[in-house]
């Protein structure tokens, strides 16, 4: 038995991640939601994980958090879903990207935060996201031309450095950033998505506003 604990589906970006690479791939698990910035949210975490962090997979009793982490357990315990590319050079791309991803983009990150229902076009803005959304864009370009022949993901199908990328896609329509063609096509492939299109319901459906995530606005209106 596995169960994934997330956050807000409209903003835990880190959550999307992990629960997005299980969902696509069809690996059977339990959803447990931990109300972001709730009173006792990270005591709540903590009684799976010392991080007190979403997300964390609890698998058999094991539990195991931070994303990287979650998608190399389900890589190796169900080797079958394809988490990675197979060829050796493309599985290895696709951990170096997933690990940028993971360690970098900070600017983009933190003043274009995940926010699916809202739509902000220029709020954030600066030379140093330009700089990030120049570096993902040429990513996403250059692996898209290598791939197209295999499937429309960033390796030809499905996988997880498609559910790493999968929270910045959302923010690219959020804040309306402008993309080449390829990116725009690899967008509505991974909002096409089955589970992407199931988590953003969930997330619409949410109508919470939670200050914390949005630093920008004073209210849900503003």
């Amino acid at each position: 038995m596995r169960t994934l604990y997330v956050g807000n589906k409209n903003y835990s970006s880190w959550s999307l991640r992990a629960w997005l690479l299980l969902r696509q791939l069809g690996v059977d698990f339990e959803e447990k939601k931990v109300e972001l910035f709730a009173d006792g949210f990270r005591h709540e975490v903590a009684k799976v994980s010392p991080a007190g962090l979403v997300p964390v997979l609890v698998d058999d009793g094991f539990a195991v958090w931070d994303t990287l982490a979650i998608a190399e357990w389900i890589a190796e315990r169900c080797p079958e879903k394809g988490v990675w590319p197979a060829e050796a050079k493309a599985r290895a791309r696709a951990r170096s990207i997933c690990a940028e991803m993971h360690a970098g983009f900070s600017d983009l990150r933190h003043r274009l935060p995940m926010n699916l229902e809202a739509r902000l076009p220029g709020v954030g803005w600066s030379a140093q996201v330009a700089r990030d959304v120049e570096r993902i864009t040429s990513m996403w370009s250059g692996l898209r031309a290598e791939h197209r022949a295999d499937g429309p993901f960033l390796f030809g199908a499905f996988g997880a450095a498609d559910a790493f990328y999968a929270p910045v896609v959302t923010r690219f329509v959020t804040y309306d950033v402008e993309v080449p063609r390829p990116c725009a096509e690899y967008m509505k492939a991974v909002l096409a998505l089955s589970a992407m299109r199931e988590w953003t319901k969930a997330a619409l459906a949410e109508k919470r506003f939670i200050p914390e995530e949005e630093p920008y606005r004073t209210s849900r209106d503003a």
